[in-house]
């Protein structure tokens, strides 16, 4: 048994070698003076706001499915439910990719948006196209609330150098653009037609 804690810390100091002489001085300090900079706690601010939005956003969309009526949304919300669960996964690895523990940041614009989602539950009719239309248009307000977070991000991280982080925080940016597309396509093909017919 003690042979195997040897072995593991012998690994673990050659490998702290090799990351050494591998890394200038130079490179040292500017990778600590950029995590002690204001732009990269801005960026980690930033992280966790957006971290706590989208698990918020995986609960707030299982209440939208199931008050939804047609099919179609019902299956768009489903959908985006499992994609944001892997938004939320490639969140964790950014925060790993930067040296940073993954948290949440209650994120105050997002808990009013999905406040709002629920306030157009409660004053809709159960069943109409009329609340279709408004749980669309709340869900594009989430949609657009996180185009305009990952779209600052992926600069950030640009900016910053860290290309691979950049990488996936685009990957969520276009896929967020994606589906507020389907959603207004949903809302053009027939719902809205619909519910200005309702009485």
């Amino acid at each position: 048994m003690a042979t195997k804690t040897e072995n593991n810390t012998s690994s673990t100091v050659k490998k702290d070698i090799v990351e050494n002489l591998t890394q200038t001085p130079e490179s040292k300090d500017k990778d600590q003076n950029m995590a002690d900079s204001p732009l990269h706690k801005l960026f980690v601010d930033a992280l966790k706001d957006i971290y706590y939005a989208e698990n918020a956003i995986v609960d707030a969309l299982e209440k939208m499915e199931a008050a939804a009526t047609t099919e179609e949304l019902k299956d768009a919300f489903e959908d985006h439910q499992l994609q944001t669960k892997k938004h939320i996964s490639r969140l964790e690895k950014v925060f790993k990719l930067i040296g940073e523990q993954a948290e949440k940041k209650e994120c105050k614009a997002i808990v009013g948006i999905i406040k709002e989602g629920e306030e157009i539950i409660k004053s809709t009719e159960e069943g109409s196209m009329t609340r279709d239309v408004g749980l669309i248009i709340a869900a594009q307000k989430v949609e657009h609330y996180e185009i305009a977070t990952y779209g600052g991000l992926v600069q950030l991280a640009i900016t910053m150098g860290h290309e691979k982080a950049a990488d996936l925080l685009d990957r969520t940016l276009q896929e967020e653009e994606d589906a507020d597309l389907l959603l207004t396509d949903i809302a053009e093909s027939s719902i809205n037609i619909n519910a200005e017919q309702e009485d």
